[in-house]
């Protein structure tokens, strides 16, 4: 299964309720255990990004709050407060398909794993061959939403 196309399908989904398309999914044994969409506008909390959702449906799913078997997905590469949430809850790997040059906390902005405070440091791989449709759907997204306005 391609993880990354899950992540993207979540993405549109988010989309599709006025929220910034990004999505994440959680992988243990080869197998999504939990899938998480931006809801931060459907429910009005700047909390909820696509990863925090994931988090917290498969710390639920699975009773614990460490996930170190696990890796996660995301079609956009997490800001410093989801990059520091997948450190604490100890996600072996994140990939992701598109730099985010302006809030990104990883490779691109606040790159919070190039210090020694975090005390867990994720494995971190950008997966190139999905970053054009992530980001010609951010583009598209925030096209229409300048229209709008």
């Amino acid at each position: 299964m391609d993880f990354m196309k899950q992540a993207l399908i979540l993405a549109r989904r988010a989309a599709e309720h006025d929220d910034v398309p990004i999505g994440a999914v959680i992988v243990q044994n080869g197998r999504i255990i939990a899938r998480g969409e931006n809801k931060v506008q459907q429910q009005r909390n700047p909390t909820l990004h696509a990863e925090i959702v994931a988090i917290n449906r498969a710390c639920k799913k699975l009773g614990q709050k460490f996930l170190d078997e696990c890796d996660i997905y995301v079609s956009l590469e997490p800001c410093a407060m989801c990059a520091t949430a997948i450190s604490f809850a100890r996600i072996r790997h994140i990939y992701f398909a598109t730099a985010d040059e302006k809030g990104g906390g990883i490779t691109s902005n606040a790159k919070i794993f190039e210090t020694d405070r975090h005390l867990w440091h994720p494995k971190v791989t950008q997966i190139p061959e999905h970053a054009d449709a992530s980001a010609q759907m951010l583009r598209d997204f925030f096209r229409r939403r300048r229209t709008k306005n």
